[in-house]
């Protein structure tokens, strides 16, 4: 099976760049989606995070507080190491089976830390979602309705964007429209076809 990584940093369209390649047919596993899988209620791991972090955590339909976990583990990286030594393996368990179940041409791992989370392992390409910090930032805070400096911190712990570019396969430049990205994510589709 070929697998495609598809990463950026927070706010760079990751998510746009994956609906194009969906359309197309392709399988989109979502390392996200398979994080919140792993913090469901019930789950021993989300009783492990509510001894550690407090009942606080826990919104009152008893799903994790994904937002107040995350202003609390980017203000310390301590508590940010803690909590990634309890997820990554998990996660990575998840996408493993989801991949499994993928049939499609090839597939598509959807993944803000494919790179940091050693996640590159899983995959036979990496692909960057790419733009300037500048934009990326201005993107994040109108999606999140964050403000730039906690779009920042979150940056801060990302690969920098020299660094991401350096590991990547294929960069899809998302500084412009929707449009354009359709059309590079069409070419990438077609290269990624052959590769099959």
């Amino acid at each position: 099976m070929f697998i495609v990584g598809l990463t950026g940093g927070i706010g760079s369209g990751k998510s746009a760049a994956a609906t194009c390649f969906s359309a197309f047919g392709i399988t989109v596993v979502n390392a996200d989606q398979a994080a919140r899988i792993v913090v469901q209620p019930g789950t021993p791991v989300l009783q492990k995070i509510v001894a550690h972090f407090g009942k606080t955590i826990l919104l009152s339909n008893g799903q994790l507080d994904r937002a107040g976990l995350r202003n609390i583990v980017f203000n310390d990286a301590q508590q940010r190491h803690w909590l990634e030594q309890l997820l990554h393996p998990l996660i990575y368990e998840q996408i493993t089976q989801a991949l499994a179940a993928s049939n499609s041409a090839y597939t598509i791992l959807e993944s803000p830390l494919l790179i940091e989370a050693g996640q590159t392992a899983l995959v036979d390409r990496i692909c960057v979602v790419d733009l300037p910090p500048a934009l990326q930032i201005k993107r994040a805070c109108t999606r999140d309705g964050n403000t730039p400096e906690q779009i920042n911190k979150i940056m801060q712990t990302q690969l920098s964007r020299a660094e991401r570019r350096t590991k990547a396969n294929d960069i899809l430049d998302n500084s412009g429209t929707l449009q354009a990205l359709q059309h590079q994510v069409e070419r990438l589709h077609q290269k990624y076809l052959g590769y099959c």
